[in-house]
């Protein structure tokens, strides 16, 4: 945490979007990442690069379609000459030196990188994904942390207290998410329950740009936001943002993305799971500030925890 201090206060969500021209959202800026390159000693493991198919081997480069929003899972550092900082980063820069692969990265929004897969334009997508049992159906996911959804409002609004952790405590409120999320996903899907209850629907507002539901919360537009669990406590740990982390309300396991039947996946797995053994893994998590986050082994395609 000491090194989450030295970070900038930045806007919402780990699963927010990049411009598409690859400029970083508004408020996604920030001064310089903590010290320290957990990754700097990472080398080629043989017996884990011959997991990946011959003509990946031959090439040695694999195309990323990467989602740059907020810390501690990937953003833009001041001073960096754009060159993205986070969690996210440094894992997929570790299992690429595994694998012994350069990755060609592309900043793309969060919404278009899952598509983009089924289409061939990348042959991996980065951006905090949560496994769900609908992605499952188009996409393969190789884990490397577990994070989840949370809610957050503004320090000293009244409308929530405590955690949430039943929807009908939303009714009647204006909830803010980042598009393409599988926040918007359960909020959509679970939107009918306030009139079960008999009570006024929430509504729910929807931004294509991270900064942009943090501004919408400050300025009294939203009440209340629906994030990740470590977007929302770092930024709650920020005293600018001004915002109350109201806890976890569903863990989610989260992965590299690839298109459904990739032979990428074996591969992957293996050199997350040398990442665990080795201790870098570890060292990385510590430096972000996300070690609650840990997973003791990568899987492929893990169904949905309930």
């Amino acid at each position: 945490m000491a090194a989450l201090a030295l970070l900038p206060l930045l806007a919402l969500t780990a699963c927010g979007s990049g411009g598409p021209d690859g400029t970083a959202p508004a408020g996604a800026q920030g001064s310089a990442a903590p010290g320290g390159d957990p990754v700097a000693g990472v080398r080629k493991v043989d017996s884990v690069a011959a997991l990946l198919p011959p003509d990946v081997r031959k090439a040695g480069t694999l195309r990323v379609g990467s989602s740059i929003g907020t810390p501690p899972g990937a953003y833009y550092p001041d001073g960096a000459d754009k060159a993205p900082a986070g969690q996210d980063i440094d894992l997929a820069d570790a299992v690429a030196k595994v694998l012994g692969v350069r990755l060609e990265r592309q900043d793309a929004s969060f919404e278009t990188i899952l598509p983009a897969l089924a289409s061939g334009k990348y042959d991996v997508g980065t951006g905090n994904f949560g496994v769900t049992t609908e992605r499952l159906k188009t996409i393969d996911f190789v884990t490397y942390v577990n994070d989840g959804q949370g809610f957050a409002v503004r320090k000293g609004d009244a409308a929530l207290g405590g955690k949430v952790t039943d929807l009908t405590r939303l009714c009647g409120l204006t909830i803010g998410t980042g598009a393409g999320t599988t926040f918007e996903a359960t909020l959509t899907a679970r939107k009918g329950i306030c009139a079960e209850a008999g009570r006024k629907p929430y509504e729910v507002k929807v931004y294509s740009e991270n900064g942009a539901i943090l501004t919408a919360l400050q300025q009294g537009r939203v009440d209340v936001v629906m994030s990740t669990i470590n977007g929302l406590r770092y930024q709650a740990s920020q005293p600018a943002a001004r915002t109350v982390f109201l806890g976890e309300y569903h863990r989610l396991d989260v992965g590299f993305a690839f298109k459904k039947g990739s032979p990428l996946t074996p591969a992957f797995r293996a050199a997350v799971d040398r990442l665990i053994e080795d201790g870098t893994y570890a060292r990385i998590l510590k430096k972000w500030g996300t070690t609650d986050s840990a997973i003791d082994a990568s899987k492929i395609n893990p169904p949905e925890h309930r």
